[in-house]
């Protein structure tokens, strides 16, 4: 076995042992790629993954118990006599 990938060591005859060995592309600032591809702003980037719902449904299940679990307390609110004095 050659050289690991990360800490795994890489089996031989991996299919893509040189692309692995070269390594993550490295742009310099202003350069053909880094023009083409400008690095995007962390703001735009948020507004990207902020409408991602990964529990789809979640939302309305959480909003539907906890309506549930108001009437309840209502209920059981009605029934308990309030005590005006303690004395």
């Amino acid at each position: 076995m050659s050289k690991g990938i990360g800490y795994m060591p890489m089996p031989e005859g991996f299919k893509y042992a040189e692309l692995v060995k070269a390594g993550r592309p490295k742009h310099e600032k202003f350069d053909e790629f880094w023009l083409r591809h400008p690095p995007m702003d962390l703001n735009r980037r948020a507004k990207i993954f902020a409408p991602f719902d990964a529990l789809k449904g979640y939302k309305e299940l959480i909003k539907a118990s906890e309506e549930e679990v108001r009437k309840e307390q209502e209920s059981v609110a009605e029934h308990i006599p309030v005590y005006d004095d303690w004395e």
